[in-house]
Order: structure tokens, then sequence, then C-alpha cells
């Protein structure tokens, strides 16, 4: 079991310039040179995840189902009934991209909140997520924890009790196991993750929400952090890789100042699809959209299945944007949208700090809730 020192970023005036854990931001909201700094800080609501020995020699689904079991073994009676639910889409549809208090109550995160959990029982929950959601670099696990980290930032930087990893729900609807229906269903402010299981198969990821605030870099327990640099970077690498006739027909008419399909959205998906089409790219061009795409569907341990889906839609595929290319000015925005595959992104403005800060989601026309 790792034992975590949690640290927290400090804000040094400088010149009467305050300068916070990451980069400046510029009077446009884009942002500019790192800055960063580390503190300490005790927090048992986020710790390391747990080594459960006893589950190493399983694989697949089997291991899914131990890690579920174990964690479950660590909870109380009263907690167990929280987290461990009947499979419903009433319940699966209950995610946001706000923190919990900020939630209306009709969708309200169902679950077990890390606040009301042991350091032990967090690490366990944390076990299991890390499984499902795979450990490539920056993406998966590694994008999850750095998000936690930025809402535990936020936390101390202004936004008080709503945020930090104390307000992150966990809940299984359904049990986990080889036969029947069963969703992992993970989030709180700027996350959720839902994996969705029928017979011991994967049969949906979506919805996938990320967000983050602050956007700039920042340094969190000793590491650097800056979850959706990835994304930001693959969908203005998709774009700048058009021709300035492609640049022009990608181009959406409309100012785009939110998600299209996030959460409580999940029949806005226009009708028409706009930009330009894939089957008009070169062989460079697609592989760079792929590249986008790869960027969302890693936050899942099992990937190949979704991307040779994803990558025989390809041609059907379009993809568009707003604003800006660079993806870091408000209102910059950028689409993909397939046969199956529907890709949003969009630059706002900070809610708690200044500057711009993205929400992100990806959804999957026929697998969202795994299909249910």
């Amino acid at each position: 079991m790792k034992v975590t020192i949690k640290h927290l970023c400090l804000a040094f005036a400088v010149s009467s310039i305050m300068i916070s854990c990451g980069k400046d931001s510029g009077s446009d909201g884009s942002t500019s040179s790192d800055s960063t700094t580390t503190t300490t800080s005790t927090d048992d609501t986020n710790p390391d995840p747990i080594d459960v020995t006893s589950c190493d020699s399983e694989t697949g689904i089997n291991k899914i189902i131990c890690l579920a079991d174990a964690f479950k073994a660590t909870l109380t009676s009263a907690q167990l009934a929280t987290v461990q639910l009947s499979y419903s889409k009433s319940d699966a549809i209950k995610w946001s991209n706000f923190p919990q208090a900020l939630v209306s109550s009709a969708y309200k995160r169902v679950g077990l909140n890390f606040g009301s959990m042991t350091t032990e029982q967090i690490q366990y929950a944390k076990a299991l997520i890390k499984a499902v959601a795979g450990t490539t670099s920056n993406e998966g696990w590694d994008e999850l924890q750095q998000l936690l980290n930025a809402d535990e930032y936020l936390n101390e930087n202004g936004g008080g009790s709503d945020y930090g990893a104390a307000n992150y729900y966990i809940a299984f609807l359904g049990t986990p196991a080889t036969s029947g229906t069963f969703e992992i269903q993970y989030g709180g402010h700027h996350t959720a993750f839902a994996n969705t299981y029928t017979d011991g198969t994967l049969v949906g990821a979506t919805p996938s929400f990320r967000g983050v605030e602050p956007f700039a870099t920042f340094t969190w327990n000793g590491s650097s952090n800056q979850p959706i640099q990835q994304e930001q970077a693959a969908l203005t690498a998709m774009l700048t890789g058009l021709s300035s006739s492609e640049l022009s027909t990608a181009k959406l008419s409309g100012t785009y100042s939110d998600l299209v399909c996030g959460p409580q959205n999940d029949d806005a998906f226009p009708s028409t699809q706009s930009g330009i089409a894939c089957s008009n790219l070169t062989t460079a061009q697609k592989n760079l959209v792929l590249a986008a795409i790869r960027t969302y569907v890693a936050d899942v341990a099992d990937t190949s299945t979704i991307m040779t889906k994803y990558t025989n839609e390809l041609d059907q595929t379009y993809i568009s944007y707003s604003g800006s290319t660079g993806m870091t000015t408000r209102n910059d925005y950028a689409r993909i949208d397939g046969p199956s595959v529907w890709i949003e992104y969009s630059c706002q403005n900070g809610v708690v700090l200044s500057g711009t800060h993205p929400h992100s989601v990806w959804r999957d026309k026929s697998t969202d809730y795994g299909g249910n």
C-alpha cells in the first residue's frame, strides 16, 4: 500500500501579478508560459490505489469482478446498500459536469462518495477504476487521477467544499458478474465514466465526460498535471492538418459556447452531419482524425474493438469546428461526428479561476449506456 503526501499549489504575488500553479492567462483567455509550485497537504480522500494482490492472477472480466468484490468487502452494510444498486436506465443517466452540490435533484449522482469512505475503501475503489480505465500515460486512470487533482486544486483555491475528491461518486448499477448487465459508474465535477458490461463483455463505454480547471499545467503530488492537453493538441493537429479550403468547408457557421450533447442531452445529435467528410481526406489527414479519437477511446482499458469500429466507419465520419483551431480561446469548438462516434470539445470561461477551460464529451450513438 502506498502512502501519499498530497501537495497543494500556492499562489505567489510577483510584482503585483498573481502566478498560480501553471500557465498565465492571456487577455483573450488563452494560456501562455508555464509556472508551477508545490506545497503539502493531508487530505485522505485522494490516496493512491492499492494493489489488490488477491486479484493479480485474474484477467479480463474476472479481474474486474474480483476487484469489485474486494472493494465491496471493505464496506459496511449501509455503504454496500448505497453503492450496489439494481441496473436501471434512470440511474445510468444521472451524470453531470457540475459538482454534486450544483446538480439538479432529478440528476444527482447515485452511489457512494469518497468523502463518506475510509482511505482504504477509496484505495480499493480506485484499484477497480484503474483496472477498467487502463494505464496508458495521460489517458485512462492517469487522466482520471489528474482530474481529481485538479478538483483538489479548485477546492483549495477559491472553490471551497463543493470541489475536491470527497465529492466524487462510485456506483454499481447491477451486480458485477459474468452474466447479466452491470455498469461501473464513476464521476464528479468534470468527470463521467460509465463502463457497461453484458454477460462479461464490455458493451458500452459512454457517455464519457472530461473537463478541467485550471487549464494551465499545475503541480500536484510532485508531478505535472494537465489531463486534457493531449485531447486539445490532437484536435488542433487534426484541424491544422487541413488545407485552407478544407478548413473553410469544416468550419461551422454558428458560435458554440458549450457542448451540444452534454449531460441530459441524450437525444440532441444533429440529424445532418456538418463539416468535411473524412472520405475527402488524405491518409495522413485521416490518421490525425483517428489519433484525436484515440485520446478519448484510450480512457478505457478495452480499446481495440471500439477503435476498429470507428476506423471502419471513418469515411462516413465528419469533422468540424468553430472559433479558432487552437482550442484554447473562449468559444473554440471541435466536433467529430460519425455513424457511431460523437466527440465534442468546447473551450469556455473559467468558473473558479480566470482564463478558459475545456469541456469535452465522447458519446457513441449506438452504445451509450450499453445500448440500453
